[in-house]
Formats: structure tokens, sequence, C-alpha cells
């Protein structure tokens, strides 16, 4: 499980590359190239692609990048098969046992085979990303998929870490438990802003750091900025999207920005003050600080390639920091007292 974990984080940070190299169409058929299962077999098609359109979408080097990336998805979803296949198994030996052995609830085969039938669902929308030429939503909606995949995973690894370890969850009272649920809702909600800012290339819409085109409040157009369901760069009525458009899409990933960092900056704060969660305090106050040298990297310095893909890792990173922590803990009554609960951590 760690080790598909691994993957996962892998696949992600190759998608957000493939995207961000303008390889989304390296390939322009699924799931092969040119009806080939690599671009070998389609070295002419591409050539002759590459020779019409030297910068286009289809050259040699981006059918590489785009299929390097679906040979990766596919090995990932062949892992969660053997994961659910040998959950189902383990299921089945424990409950022929005679003493089922501690830890039984923590290999569920149940999240292993919605895994399975999350990453199905991943692999389609991977596949319309290609058929539908980029479509913004889609591209937006599979790489929050991804990040979803990798939760699913972080559980399970959890889970399995635990049981195998006998060593149960950290009690843990009311309030902090509801930050962490708020700080994981906020940085979906954040990596679908980003998302929709990089698949728009809407990230040198604003090139300058606190201000935007030198106003604190530049002209933004926020009902073409979010008219969802429209092919890439054109609006419903056919014409194209407008800069201010840009604009808006780029600010309100900004302005959200601000505070789900300081959101994090306050759930580091309080989770510091439980002893067995200071690990996960410090992870998220470093990506918290992570995230905001990488945005600010890629707007100062026109969107560089590793400052672009270290800030998709960074989210990824943070969606998984989050679901440790939440699944490292357990809700408590809040007449717990925290002496109690740093008591109970040593």
């Amino acid at each position: 499980t760690v080790l598909t974990l691994f993957l996962t984080f892998d696949l992600v940070l190759f998608g957000a590359f493939t995207r961000l190299t303008d390889s989304g169409l390296g390939c322009p058929d699924w799931p092969g190239c040119y009806g080939s299962a690599s671009p070998l077999g389609a070295h002419s098609e591409i050539s002759a692609a590459q020779q019409a359109m030297p910068t286009g979408p289809v050259t040699h080097g981006k059918a590489w990048v785009e299929m390097v990336h679906r040979y990766l998805a596919t090995g990932v979803g062949v892992l969660i098969i053997v994961l659910t296949v040998a959950a189902w198994r383990e299921r089945r030996r424990m409950r022929g046992a005679t003493h089922a052995p501690p830890g039984q609830e923590a290999l569920s085969p149940w999240w292993p085979t919605v895994t399975l039938v999350w990453v199905c669902l991943q692999g389609a929308f991977g596949a319309l990303t290609v058929t539908m030429k980029l479509f913004p939503a889609i591209v937006t909606l599979h790489l929050i998929g991804g990040l979803v995949l990798l939760a699913l995973l972080c559980v399970q690894a959890v889970r399995y870490t635990r049981a195998t370890s006998g060593v149960g969850p950290l009690p843990q009272t009311q309030g902090p438990r509801r930050l962490l649920w708020l700080a994981l809702l906020m940085v979906s909600v954040q990596v679908a802003l980003g998302g929709w800012v990089s698949t728009n290339y809407a990230v040198l819409a604003c090139t300058t750091f606190p201000t935007c085109q030198g106003s604190w409040w530049p002209e933004m157009d926020f009902s073409q900025a979010f008219e969802l369901w429209r092919p890439l760069g054109v609006l419903k009525d056919g014409s194209h999207i407008g800069f201010a458009a840009l604009t808006a899409i780029h600010y309100t990933h900004r302005l959200a920005a601000y505070f789900v960092l300081g959101l994090l900056a306050w759930l580091a704060w309080r989770l510091r003050h439980v002893h067995a969660l200071r690990a996960q305090s410090r992870w998220i106050a470093g990506l918290a600080a992570w995230q905001f040298a990488t945005g600010l990297t890629n707007v100062v310095l026109d969107w560089p390639l590793v400052a672009a893909v270290s800030h998709t890792a960074g989210a990824a990173a943070l969606v998984m920091v989050l679901t440790w922590t939440l699944c490292e803990s357990r809700q408590v009554a809040d007449t717990v007292t925290a002496s109690k609960l740093n008591a109970s951590s040593l």
C-alpha cells in the first residue's frame, strides 16, 4: 500500500509535468498513440504532425511524456487491483481463523475496493482529457481525482501501519479535529482553484506581488472566469475568453490562498500542543511555507517549470499530511482536558 501511495504521488507530479509541458495531446488518441502501444509504432504519424507544426501539441518528445504518464497510471491501477484481491483473500482467511488478529477493522477490504472503483473513474477522466482536447473542467476534475486517490491510499497505509504495530489512534478533542476537517476542505477548494488557474493558463495574468497589474483590485470579469463548462480559451458563445476573466481566475486563487495559509498556520500551532502530533504540525507548517514560496516564484519568475511542478507537489503532500493527521486521531468529548491528552500521547 505504501508503495502504491508513493507511485501515485509520483503519478500526480508527472501528470502536472505532462500538463505544464503542453504534452497532454502528445498522443491525440487514447489509450494508444495513433493506435500503437508506444510512440515507436507511431513514428511516421508523429513526424508528419511535428513537421506540419514544429511547436505544436504533437512532437516526439511530448508523445513520450504523455505515454509514460499513461504507463505509470496503468502500473498504479494494476497495483490497486492486487491490493483489492489480497485484501479480500485476507478477509476470508481471518474469517476462517479461530481468533481474528487485532486490527481486523483496519484491514477492511472495502477500502481498496472503493479505491479500485475510483482509479477506474480516474482512467475515464484521463481518456476524456485527451478526447475532449484539454477541456478545462475535465482537466481540473482529473487533478482533484488524483488527490482523492492519494487520500484513499493514505488512509489505508495508516490503518495497516496501526494494525501491524498494535497502536491505536490518538484521542483528540472536537475542536482540533473540526479544524483539521476544515483545513482539508479548504485545501481541496484551493487545489480546485489552482487547477482552474493552470488549465486556463491564467498564472501570468498577474506578474507582480502583492498587487496585481499595479492594483489591489484589478479589472476582473468573474462571469466569464467561472463559466465552467466550455472549451479551452473559448466561451459558450464561441468568443475568446477575455484577459479580465483570466485575471479574475488568478486573483481568486491568490485571495483564497491568504485564508488557507492563515488557517494552516493556526492548525499547526494548535497541533503542536499535542505531543504525538507535533511531527504533523511541523509538516503542515513547512508545507504551507513551501506553497507560499513556490506560488510566489510562479508569479514573479514567469511560471518556471520546476516551481510549477513543486507547487503541485506541495498541494498533494498537504492533502496526504492532513489525511494522515486525521487518521492518527479520533474524536472524543470536549470534556477531556488537554493535560489528559498529553498524558495519553506520552
